[in-house]
Protein backbone atom coordinates (compact mmCIF):
# COMPACT_ATOMS: atom_id res chain seq x y z
CA UNK A 1 0.00 0.00 0.00
CA UNK A 2 1.30 3.45 -0.93
CA UNK A 3 2.16 5.46 2.18
CA UNK A 4 -0.09 8.39 1.25
CA UNK A 5 -2.97 5.96 0.78
CA UNK A 6 -2.35 4.44 4.22
CA UNK A 7 -2.05 7.92 5.72
CA UNK A 8 -5.47 8.90 4.39
CA UNK A 9 -7.03 5.57 5.30
CA UNK A 10 -5.99 5.58 8.95
CA UNK A 11 -5.71 9.29 9.75
CA UNK A 12 -7.55 11.21 7.04
CA UNK A 13 -4.52 13.30 6.05
CA UNK A 14 -3.56 13.86 2.43
CA UNK A 15 0.14 14.64 2.90
CA UNK A 16 3.01 14.18 5.34
CA UNK A 17 4.73 16.87 7.38
CA UNK A 18 8.48 17.46 7.30
CA UNK A 19 10.44 14.29 8.01
CA UNK A 20 7.47 12.02 8.68
CA UNK A 21 7.58 10.05 5.43
CA UNK A 22 11.35 9.55 5.66
CA UNK A 23 11.06 8.16 9.20
CA UNK A 24 8.12 5.88 8.39
CA UNK A 25 9.80 4.58 5.22
CA UNK A 26 12.94 3.75 7.23
CA UNK A 27 10.93 1.86 9.86
CA UNK A 28 8.97 -0.12 7.28
CA UNK A 29 12.27 -1.03 5.59
CA UNK A 30 13.30 -2.67 8.88
CA UNK A 31 15.92 -0.10 9.86
CA UNK A 32 16.44 1.14 13.41
CA UNK A 33 15.92 4.89 13.22
CA UNK A 34 16.66 8.03 15.19
CA UNK A 35 14.58 11.05 14.22
CA UNK A 36 14.97 14.65 15.30
CA UNK A 37 11.88 16.53 14.18
CA UNK A 38 10.85 20.00 15.40
CA UNK A 39 8.21 20.28 18.12
CA UNK A 40 4.80 20.46 16.49
CA UNK A 41 5.57 18.43 13.37
CA UNK A 42 3.71 15.28 14.41
CA UNK A 43 6.33 12.88 15.75
CA UNK A 44 3.65 10.51 17.06
CA UNK A 45 2.52 9.69 13.52
CA UNK A 46 5.99 8.24 12.91
CA UNK A 47 5.12 5.23 15.07
CA UNK A 48 1.34 5.22 14.78
CA UNK A 49 1.19 4.66 11.02
CA UNK A 50 3.86 1.91 11.03
CA UNK A 51 1.92 0.34 13.90
CA UNK A 52 -1.01 -0.27 11.55
CA UNK A 53 1.23 -1.64 8.81
CA UNK A 54 3.33 -3.97 11.01
CA UNK A 55 2.20 -7.09 12.83
CA UNK A 56 2.56 -7.25 16.59
CA UNK A 57 2.55 -4.58 19.28
CA UNK A 58 4.09 -1.12 19.39
CA UNK A 59 5.69 -0.33 22.77
CA UNK A 60 6.13 3.40 23.42
CA UNK A 61 8.32 4.56 26.31
CA UNK A 62 7.16 8.00 27.39
CA UNK A 63 8.43 10.23 30.24
CA UNK A 64 5.17 11.87 31.33
CA UNK A 65 1.73 10.56 32.26
CA UNK A 66 0.09 13.60 30.66
CA UNK A 67 1.90 12.88 27.40
CA UNK A 68 0.79 9.23 27.47
CA UNK A 69 -2.81 10.13 28.22
CA UNK A 70 -2.91 12.64 25.39
CA UNK A 71 -1.57 10.12 22.87
CA UNK A 72 -4.07 7.51 24.06
CA UNK A 73 -6.93 9.99 23.68
CA UNK A 74 -5.79 11.01 20.19
CA UNK A 75 -5.77 7.39 19.04
CA UNK A 76 -9.16 6.75 20.59
CA UNK A 77 -10.58 9.77 18.75
CA UNK A 78 -9.82 8.08 15.43
CA UNK A 79 -11.56 4.92 16.64
CA UNK A 80 -8.57 2.93 17.90
CA UNK A 81 -9.60 0.86 20.92
CA UNK A 82 -6.48 -1.31 21.13
CA UNK A 83 -4.48 1.28 23.04
CA UNK A 84 -3.51 1.54 26.71
CA UNK A 85 -1.21 3.54 28.97
CA UNK A 86 0.30 1.50 31.79
CA UNK A 87 0.58 4.13 34.50
CA UNK A 88 -0.82 5.23 37.86
CA UNK A 89 -4.07 6.42 36.25
CA UNK A 90 -5.16 2.78 36.03
CA UNK A 91 -7.12 1.49 39.01
CA UNK A 92 -6.04 -1.82 40.52
CA UNK A 93 -8.73 -3.84 38.76
CA UNK A 94 -7.99 -2.07 35.44
CA UNK A 95 -4.29 -2.80 35.82
CA UNK A 96 -4.94 -6.47 36.58
CA UNK A 97 -7.19 -6.85 33.56
CA UNK A 98 -4.69 -5.01 31.33
CA UNK A 99 -1.84 -7.37 32.16
CA UNK A 100 -4.06 -10.42 31.74
CA UNK A 101 -5.02 -9.27 28.23
CA UNK A 102 -1.92 -7.41 27.11
CA UNK A 103 -1.83 -9.17 23.75
CA UNK A 104 -5.15 -7.54 22.92
CA UNK A 105 -3.52 -4.10 22.59
CA UNK A 106 -1.76 -2.70 19.54
CA UNK A 107 -0.27 0.43 21.13
CA UNK A 108 1.15 0.14 24.66
CA UNK A 109 2.45 3.26 26.40
CA UNK A 110 4.66 2.84 29.46
CA UNK A 111 7.03 4.88 31.62
CA UNK A 112 10.73 3.93 31.86
CA UNK A 113 10.33 3.50 35.63
CA UNK A 114 7.74 0.74 35.17
CA UNK A 115 10.15 -1.13 32.90
CA UNK A 116 12.30 -1.70 35.96
CA UNK A 117 9.70 -4.13 37.36
CA UNK A 118 10.59 -7.76 36.52
CA UNK A 119 6.92 -8.83 36.39
CA UNK A 120 6.22 -6.25 33.68
CA UNK A 121 9.28 -7.28 31.67
CA UNK A 122 8.08 -10.91 31.73
CA UNK A 123 4.67 -9.82 30.45
CA UNK A 124 6.27 -7.80 27.65
CA UNK A 125 8.58 -10.67 26.70
CA UNK A 126 5.49 -12.76 25.96
CA UNK A 127 4.40 -10.26 23.30
CA UNK A 128 5.46 -9.89 19.68
CA UNK A 129 6.84 -6.35 19.78
CA UNK A 130 7.17 -5.04 16.24
CA UNK A 131 8.38 -1.56 17.20
CA UNK A 132 10.17 -0.28 20.32
CA UNK A 133 9.67 3.50 20.50
CA UNK A 134 11.66 5.83 22.75
CA UNK A 135 9.83 9.16 22.88
CA UNK A 136 11.73 12.22 24.15
CA UNK A 137 14.90 10.20 23.57
CA UNK A 138 17.18 13.04 24.72
CA UNK A 139 16.31 11.90 28.26
CA UNK A 140 18.70 8.97 27.66
CA UNK A 141 21.85 11.07 27.43
CA UNK A 142 23.65 12.38 30.49
CA UNK A 143 24.68 15.27 28.22
CA UNK A 144 21.03 15.99 27.43
CA UNK A 145 19.19 18.78 29.20
CA UNK A 146 16.52 16.49 30.68
CA UNK A 147 18.45 13.35 31.65
CA UNK A 148 16.37 10.65 33.36
CA UNK A 149 18.32 7.82 35.06
CA UNK A 150 15.70 5.21 34.13
CA UNK A 151 16.04 6.17 30.46
CA UNK A 152 19.71 5.17 30.57
CA UNK A 153 18.64 1.56 31.20
CA UNK A 154 16.57 1.30 28.01
CA UNK A 155 19.41 -0.33 26.07
CA UNK A 156 19.38 -3.19 28.58
CA UNK A 157 15.57 -3.37 28.47
CA UNK A 158 15.65 -3.46 24.68
CA UNK A 159 18.07 -6.38 24.85
CA UNK A 160 15.80 -8.28 27.26
CA UNK A 161 12.95 -7.84 24.78
CA UNK A 162 14.98 -9.37 21.95
CA UNK A 163 16.31 -6.14 20.36
CA UNK A 164 13.11 -5.24 18.48
CA UNK A 165 13.04 -2.70 15.66
CA UNK A 166 13.62 0.65 17.38
CA UNK A 167 12.62 4.27 16.80
CA UNK A 168 14.13 7.05 18.93
CA UNK A 169 12.32 10.39 18.73
CA UNK A 170 13.38 13.84 19.91
CA UNK A 171 12.79 17.47 18.98
CA UNK A 172 15.86 19.08 20.53
CA UNK A 173 19.14 17.18 20.70
CA UNK A 174 22.62 18.29 19.70
CA UNK A 175 24.81 16.00 17.58
CA UNK A 176 26.63 14.88 20.74
CA UNK A 177 23.37 13.93 22.44
CA UNK A 178 22.11 12.08 19.36
CA UNK A 179 25.30 10.01 19.27
CA UNK A 180 24.91 9.26 22.97
CA UNK A 181 21.31 8.07 22.40
CA UNK A 182 22.46 5.58 19.77
CA UNK A 183 25.31 4.27 21.94
CA UNK A 184 23.10 3.91 25.01
CA UNK A 185 20.46 1.95 23.10
CA UNK A 186 23.15 -0.41 21.80
CA UNK A 187 22.33 0.12 18.12
CA UNK A 188 25.20 -0.27 15.65
CA UNK A 189 23.56 0.45 12.30
CA UNK A 190 20.95 3.17 12.37
CA UNK A 191 19.19 5.49 9.96
CA UNK A 192 19.25 9.15 10.91
CA UNK A 193 16.47 11.53 9.94
CA UNK A 194 17.45 14.96 11.17
CA UNK A 195 15.34 17.98 10.30
CA UNK A 196 16.04 21.57 11.23
CA UNK A 197 15.01 22.74 14.70
CA UNK A 198 13.85 25.96 13.09
CA UNK A 199 10.17 26.87 12.97
CA UNK A 200 10.08 29.84 10.55
CA UNK A 201 6.55 30.94 11.51
CA UNK A 202 7.61 31.53 15.14
CA UNK A 203 9.34 34.87 15.73
CA UNK A 204 11.53 35.65 18.76
CA UNK A 205 11.31 38.75 20.91
CA UNK A 206 13.48 39.57 23.94
CA UNK A 207 12.59 42.32 26.39
CA UNK A 208 14.91 43.32 29.24
CA UNK A 209 13.22 44.93 32.23
CA UNK A 210 14.72 46.51 35.31
CA UNK A 211 12.86 44.55 37.99
CA UNK A 212 10.05 42.11 38.70
CA UNK A 213 7.54 44.92 39.24
CA UNK A 214 8.12 46.12 35.68
CA UNK A 215 8.01 42.57 34.40
CA UNK A 216 4.63 41.89 35.94
CA UNK A 217 3.13 45.07 34.51
CA UNK A 218 4.56 44.26 31.09
CA UNK A 219 3.03 40.77 31.10
CA UNK A 220 -0.40 42.19 31.87
CA UNK A 221 -0.12 44.64 28.98
CA UNK A 222 1.19 42.00 26.57
CA UNK A 223 -1.53 39.49 27.40
CA UNK A 224 -4.22 42.14 27.05
CA UNK A 225 -2.96 43.05 23.57
CA UNK A 226 -1.67 39.83 21.99
CA UNK A 227 -3.74 37.46 19.88
CA UNK A 228 -4.77 34.46 21.94
CA UNK A 229 -4.61 31.69 23.05
CA UNK A 230 -1.22 31.65 24.73
CA UNK A 231 0.96 30.10 27.42
CA UNK A 232 3.06 31.95 30.02
CA UNK A 233 5.88 29.85 31.49
CA UNK A 234 7.23 30.39 35.02
CA UNK A 235 9.96 28.78 37.10
CA UNK A 236 7.86 29.34 40.22
CA UNK A 237 4.49 27.75 41.01
CA UNK A 238 3.56 30.69 43.24
CA UNK A 239 4.34 33.26 40.54
CA UNK A 240 2.23 31.28 38.07
CA UNK A 241 -0.69 31.18 40.52
CA UNK A 242 -0.47 34.92 41.22
CA UNK A 243 -0.40 35.84 37.54
CA UNK A 244 -3.38 33.63 36.66
CA UNK A 245 -5.38 35.15 39.49
CA UNK A 246 -4.45 38.71 38.47
CA UNK A 247 -5.36 38.12 34.81
CA UNK A 248 -8.79 36.85 35.87
CA UNK A 249 -9.47 39.51 38.49
CA UNK A 250 -8.60 42.34 36.08
CA UNK A 251 -10.87 40.84 33.43
CA UNK A 252 -8.03 40.59 30.92
CA UNK A 253 -8.76 37.02 29.83
CA UNK A 254 -9.91 33.58 30.93
CA UNK A 255 -6.84 32.18 32.66
CA UNK A 256 -5.86 29.31 34.90
CA UNK A 257 -2.71 27.85 36.42
CA UNK A 258 -1.05 24.48 35.74
CA UNK A 259 1.83 22.92 37.67
CA UNK A 260 2.93 19.65 39.27
CA UNK A 261 1.43 20.64 42.64
CA UNK A 262 -2.12 20.18 41.31
CA UNK A 263 -3.83 16.83 41.63
CA UNK A 264 -3.96 14.72 38.42
CA UNK A 265 -7.69 15.25 37.85
CA UNK A 266 -7.33 19.04 38.05
CA UNK A 267 -4.42 18.98 35.60
CA UNK A 268 -6.38 16.91 33.09
CA UNK A 269 -9.41 19.21 33.44
CA UNK A 270 -7.38 22.41 32.92
CA UNK A 271 -5.57 20.92 29.94
CA UNK A 272 -8.88 19.93 28.33
CA UNK A 273 -10.38 23.36 28.99
CA UNK A 274 -7.45 24.98 27.22
CA UNK A 275 -7.58 22.57 24.28
CA UNK A 276 -11.32 23.17 23.83
CA UNK A 277 -11.03 26.99 23.94
CA UNK A 278 -12.61 27.44 27.37
CA UNK A 279 -9.43 29.16 28.56
CA UNK A 280 -7.41 31.84 26.77
CA UNK A 281 -4.16 31.64 28.74
CA UNK A 282 -2.40 29.05 30.86
CA UNK A 283 0.12 30.21 33.47
CA UNK A 284 2.31 27.17 33.83
CA UNK A 285 5.58 25.65 34.90
CA UNK A 286 7.44 23.31 32.58
CA UNK A 287 5.04 20.54 33.68
CA UNK A 288 2.59 21.80 31.04
CA UNK A 289 2.80 21.34 27.31
CA UNK A 290 4.08 17.92 26.31
CA UNK A 291 1.38 16.25 24.27
CA UNK A 292 -0.98 19.22 24.33
CA UNK A 293 -2.55 18.89 20.90
CA UNK A 294 -3.60 22.48 20.21
CA UNK A 295 -2.53 23.94 16.90
CA UNK A 296 -3.61 27.59 17.23
CA UNK A 297 -1.48 28.83 20.16
CA UNK A 298 -0.44 32.33 19.12
CA UNK A 299 2.07 33.31 21.81
CA UNK A 300 4.46 31.86 24.35
CA UNK A 301 5.81 34.16 27.06
CA UNK A 302 8.68 33.12 29.33
CA UNK A 303 8.32 35.07 32.55
CA UNK A 304 11.57 33.59 33.87
CA UNK A 305 14.69 32.77 31.89
CA UNK A 306 14.63 29.06 30.91
CA UNK A 307 17.44 26.78 32.07
CA UNK A 308 18.63 25.92 28.57
CA UNK A 309 18.04 26.53 24.88
CA UNK A 310 16.64 23.02 24.36
CA UNK A 311 13.75 23.37 26.80
CA UNK A 312 13.16 26.94 25.58
CA UNK A 313 12.77 25.67 22.01
CA UNK A 314 10.56 22.79 23.11
CA UNK A 315 8.20 25.13 24.96
CA UNK A 316 8.27 27.75 22.20
CA UNK A 317 7.46 25.00 19.69
CA UNK A 318 4.01 24.59 21.18
CA UNK A 319 2.98 27.74 19.34
CA UNK A 320 1.95 28.03 15.72
CA UNK A 321 1.44 24.38 14.89
CA UNK A 322 -1.13 25.50 12.31
CA UNK A 323 1.67 27.22 10.42
CA UNK A 324 0.37 30.73 11.11
CA UNK A 325 2.55 33.54 12.53
CA UNK A 326 3.21 33.21 16.27
CA UNK A 327 5.44 34.98 18.75
CA UNK A 328 7.84 33.75 21.46
CA UNK A 329 8.63 36.43 24.04
CA UNK A 330 11.30 36.10 26.72
CA UNK A 331 11.34 38.64 29.55
CA UNK A 332 14.61 39.05 31.40
CA UNK A 333 15.35 40.95 34.58
CA UNK A 334 18.71 41.05 36.39
CA UNK A 335 19.29 37.98 38.53
CA UNK A 336 16.99 35.62 36.60
CA UNK A 337 19.91 33.26 36.03
CA UNK A 338 20.34 32.83 39.79
CA UNK A 339 16.90 31.24 39.97
CA UNK A 340 17.96 28.65 37.41
CA UNK A 341 21.27 27.96 39.14
CA UNK A 342 19.40 27.30 42.40
CA UNK A 343 16.92 25.02 40.65
CA UNK A 344 19.76 23.11 38.96
CA UNK A 345 21.48 22.50 42.28
CA UNK A 346 18.17 21.47 43.88
CA UNK A 347 17.57 18.76 41.29
CA UNK A 348 20.74 16.93 42.37
CA UNK A 349 21.68 15.47 45.77
CA UNK A 350 24.26 17.56 47.59
CA UNK A 351 27.61 16.23 48.80
CA UNK A 352 26.33 16.57 52.36
CA UNK A 353 23.30 14.40 51.57
CA UNK A 354 25.49 11.77 49.92
CA UNK A 355 27.95 11.71 52.84
CA UNK A 356 25.08 11.42 55.31
CA UNK A 357 23.47 8.59 53.33
CA UNK A 358 26.63 6.49 53.28
CA UNK A 359 27.16 7.09 56.98
CA UNK A 360 23.79 5.43 57.60
CA UNK A 361 24.27 2.27 55.57
CA UNK A 362 26.57 -0.67 55.20
CA UNK A 363 27.08 -3.27 52.50
CA UNK A 364 24.65 -5.75 54.07
CA UNK A 365 21.77 -3.30 54.37
CA UNK A 366 22.18 -2.17 50.78
CA UNK A 367 21.43 -5.65 49.48
CA UNK A 368 17.90 -5.17 50.78
CA UNK A 369 17.66 -1.42 50.18
CA UNK A 370 14.00 -1.69 49.21
CA UNK A 371 13.21 -2.15 52.91
CA UNK A 372 15.08 0.98 53.98
CA UNK A 373 14.49 3.22 50.95
CA UNK A 374 11.55 5.21 52.26
CA UNK A 375 13.14 5.79 55.65
CA UNK A 376 16.49 6.98 54.29
CA UNK A 377 14.89 9.13 51.61
CA UNK A 378 12.73 11.07 54.04
CA UNK A 379 15.37 11.32 56.77
CA UNK A 380 17.98 12.57 54.32
CA UNK A 381 15.64 15.14 52.78
CA UNK A 382 15.98 13.66 49.29
CA UNK A 383 13.43 14.71 46.70
CA UNK A 384 11.98 12.03 44.46
CA UNK A 385 14.32 12.99 41.61
CA UNK A 386 17.38 13.13 43.89
CA UNK A 387 16.57 9.73 45.35
CA UNK A 388 16.00 8.18 41.93
CA UNK A 389 19.51 9.28 40.93
CA UNK A 390 21.09 7.79 44.05
CA UNK A 391 19.02 4.62 43.87
CA UNK A 392 20.19 3.96 40.34
CA UNK A 393 23.77 3.72 41.62
CA UNK A 394 22.79 1.28 44.40
CA UNK A 395 22.23 -1.32 41.72
CA UNK A 396 25.91 -1.10 40.75
CA UNK A 397 26.97 -2.37 44.16
CA UNK A 398 28.38 -5.89 44.22
CA UNK A 399 30.89 -7.90 46.19
CA UNK A 400 33.84 -6.25 44.43
CA UNK A 401 32.60 -2.68 44.84
CA UNK A 402 33.31 -0.84 48.07
CA UNK A 403 30.94 1.67 49.59
CA UNK A 404 33.63 4.34 49.33
CA UNK A 405 34.02 3.69 45.59
CA UNK A 406 30.26 3.86 45.09
CA UNK A 407 30.04 7.12 47.05
CA UNK A 408 32.75 8.74 44.95
CA UNK A 409 31.09 7.48 41.76
CA UNK A 410 27.84 9.19 42.75
CA UNK A 411 29.63 12.42 43.64
CA UNK A 412 31.51 12.40 40.34
CA UNK A 413 28.26 11.93 38.43
CA UNK A 414 26.49 14.72 40.36
CA UNK A 415 29.36 17.15 39.77
CA UNK A 416 29.37 16.29 36.08
CA UNK A 417 25.64 16.84 35.75
CA UNK A 418 25.87 20.15 37.60
CA UNK A 419 28.59 21.31 35.21
CA UNK A 420 26.35 20.44 32.24
CA UNK A 421 23.42 22.32 33.77
CA UNK A 422 25.51 25.40 34.57
CA UNK A 423 26.94 25.40 31.06
CA UNK A 424 23.39 25.32 29.67
CA UNK A 425 22.34 28.24 31.88
CA UNK A 426 25.34 30.34 30.83
CA UNK A 427 24.59 29.57 27.16
CA UNK A 428 20.99 30.72 27.64
CA UNK A 429 22.28 33.92 29.24
CA UNK A 430 24.62 34.42 26.28
CA UNK A 431 21.61 34.13 23.93
CA UNK A 432 20.00 36.94 25.93
CA UNK A 433 23.09 39.17 25.96
CA UNK A 434 24.52 38.58 22.48
CA UNK A 435 24.15 41.36 19.94
CA UNK A 436 23.06 39.11 17.05
CA UNK A 437 20.06 37.45 15.43
CA UNK A 438 18.22 35.24 17.95
CA UNK A 439 17.38 32.56 15.38
CA UNK A 440 20.91 32.42 13.97
CA UNK A 441 22.35 31.89 17.47
CA UNK A 442 20.06 28.87 18.01
CA UNK A 443 20.89 27.33 14.64
CA UNK A 444 24.62 27.68 15.29
CA UNK A 445 24.22 25.87 18.61
CA UNK A 446 22.54 22.95 16.84
CA UNK A 447 25.26 23.03 14.17
CA UNK A 448 22.86 23.95 11.40
CA UNK A 449 23.49 26.11 8.38
CA UNK A 450 22.64 29.80 8.59
CA UNK A 451 18.98 30.64 8.54
CA UNK A 452 17.02 31.70 5.52
CA UNK A 453 15.88 35.30 5.44
CA UNK A 454 12.82 34.95 7.64
CA UNK A 455 10.63 38.01 7.96
CA UNK A 456 9.58 38.66 10.64
CA UNK A 457 12.45 37.02 12.52
CA UNK A 458 13.35 38.55 15.89
CA UNK A 459 13.74 41.81 17.79
CA UNK A 460 17.36 42.12 16.60
CA UNK A 461 16.17 41.89 13.00
CA UNK A 462 13.58 44.63 13.50
CA UNK A 463 10.46 42.71 14.49
CA UNK A 464 7.63 44.83 15.89
CA UNK A 465 5.35 43.34 18.54
CA UNK A 466 2.26 45.16 17.31
CA UNK A 467 2.22 42.76 14.34
CA UNK A 468 0.99 40.13 16.82
CA UNK A 469 -1.63 42.26 18.58
CA UNK A 470 -5.28 41.35 18.37
CA UNK A 471 -7.50 43.57 16.21
CA UNK A 472 -10.70 42.42 17.90
CA UNK A 473 -12.75 44.97 19.83
CA UNK A 474 -13.57 44.48 23.47
CA UNK A 475 -10.07 43.65 24.74
CA UNK A 476 -9.27 44.86 28.23
CA UNK A 477 -5.94 46.63 27.71
CA UNK A 478 -3.64 47.29 30.65
CA UNK A 479 -1.06 49.95 29.80
CA UNK A 480 2.31 50.21 31.50
CA UNK A 481 2.30 53.04 33.96
CA UNK A 482 -1.45 52.89 34.59
CA UNK A 483 -1.16 50.26 37.31
CA UNK A 484 -0.18 52.11 40.46
CA UNK A 485 2.34 50.65 42.90
CA UNK A 486 -0.19 50.64 45.78
CA UNK A 487 -2.56 48.49 43.77
CA UNK A 488 0.34 46.21 42.82
CA UNK A 489 1.42 45.80 46.46
CA UNK A 490 -2.16 45.13 47.53
CA UNK A 491 -2.50 42.42 44.86
CA UNK A 492 0.72 40.70 45.94
CA UNK A 493 -0.21 40.72 49.65
CA UNK A 494 -3.68 39.32 48.96
CA UNK A 495 -2.41 36.65 46.61
CA UNK A 496 0.37 35.66 49.01
CA UNK A 497 -2.15 35.12 51.80
CA UNK A 498 -4.41 33.09 49.52
CA UNK A 499 -1.62 30.83 48.26
CA UNK A 500 -0.29 29.93 51.71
Amino acid sequence: MKLETALHKYFGYSSFKTGQKEVISSILAGSDTIAMLPTGTGKSLCYQLPGYLLKGQVLIISPLISLMQDQVEQLMKIGEKRVIALNSFLHEDERKEAFQNLKRYKFIFISPEMLGVSFIIRKLQALSISLFVVDEAHCISQWGYDFRPDYSKLGEIRQKLGNPLTLALTATATAKVRDDIITSLGIKNITRVESSVDRPNIAFYLEKVTDYFSKQRLVLELVSRLKKPGIIYFSSKKAAEEMALTLMEKGICRANVYHSGLDPDSRVLIQQQFIHNQLDVICATSAFGMGVNKDNIRFIIHYHMPMQLESFLQEVGRAGRDGKPSIAILLYSPGDEQIQLQLAEGELPSEQQIDWLFSQINHESLTSHLNIKEDLQSRGGFTEIQWRIVQGFFELLNETTSLETLKETIKEFVNGRLMVKKSNIYRMKKWIDDDCCRREFILRYFEEANKKNEDPCCDYCGLQLDEYYSTEDGNTVVEIGKWEWKEYLSEILINSEMSE
